[in-house]
């Protein structure tokens, strides 16, 4: 059985990964929080699973490469910074970073890439994601992932063509863009829909989170992937043999 450490432990999605650990009959090896010392739990597990802060990602991976240990980073909000730092520690350990564990989720993100490519400009693309009231970062990780894989669609960087808010006189769309709402209200776990919209009709690819334990399932599932690759930067897709 591997042994799993859990990195930010006592959140809602900590304690929803301790729950999913045991479910697939691995060990827990242990878990750390704010405060809490990362190697203690490096040292003890086979794979770690990160859902802490982006404040936090440095030490963790320097936790993860001083155990030589595989590491999933389910922390959302990542910036430039961040990635550059999941970059070098892929060169030393697999490291497994995605905005988002759900399988679902997942395929969501494959079908809108198919879905990108074969449409052309004539289909205007509009992402639209609902969370829950305490959320803080906005558009999601996910919505930003789905984002991403219509941009590969199109062969294009997401950078160049995203616009993620309007208000006021906002002028003619722009042929080509891909557009970000985001809602924020109740306990909704994560709506996601990627909307394609021609003149007279419109396709819609959703996905409708019900609660967490999807993440965490997703989660472990990736974990359990990670264990005895080589060195390198993967994500959810290469989990489901996308």
């Amino acid at each position: 059985m591997a042994r799993i450490g859990i990195i930010g432990s006592q959140g809602r999605m900590g304690q929803a990964i301790a729950a999913a650990i045991a479910d697939a009959g691995e060990d827990l090896a242990g878990g750390v929080d704010k405060g809490g010392e990362v190697a203690s739990v490096a040292a003890l597990a086979d794979v770690l699973i990160d859902f802490s802060s982006p404040a936090a990602l440095e030490d963790n991976l320097d936790a993860a490469i001083a155990a030589g240990v595989p590491i999933v980073v389910g922390t959302t909000g990542l910036e430039e910074r961040h990635h550059w730092l999941i970059d070098a520690a892929a060169q030393t350990i697999p490291v497994l970073q995605t905005g988002n564990t759900s399988l679902g989720v997942t395929l969501l993100a494959h079908l809108a890439r198919e879905a990108s490519a074969r449409l052309g400009e004539d289909w205007d693309i509009e992402i639209v994601e609902t969370h829950h009231r305490m959320k803080v970062d906005a558009p999601s990780g996910t919505a930003l992932l789905l984002g991403e894989a219509a941009a590969k669609g199109r062969e294009v960087g997401l950078a160049d063509v995203a616009v993620r808010g309007r208000d006021g006189i906002t002028g003619k769309r722009e042929a080509g863009a891909i557009g970000f709402a985001a809602l924020r209200g109740g306990s909704v776990a994560g709506d996601h829909t990627v909307h394609f919209l021609a003149d007279n009709e419109r396709l819609s690819l959703s996905h409708l989170a019900e609660n967490r334990g999807i993440f965490a399932k997703g989660a472990v599932r990736a974990a359990q992937w990670l264990l005895g690759r080589s060195p390198g930067r993967y994500a959810m897709p290469e989990v489901l043999g996308l």
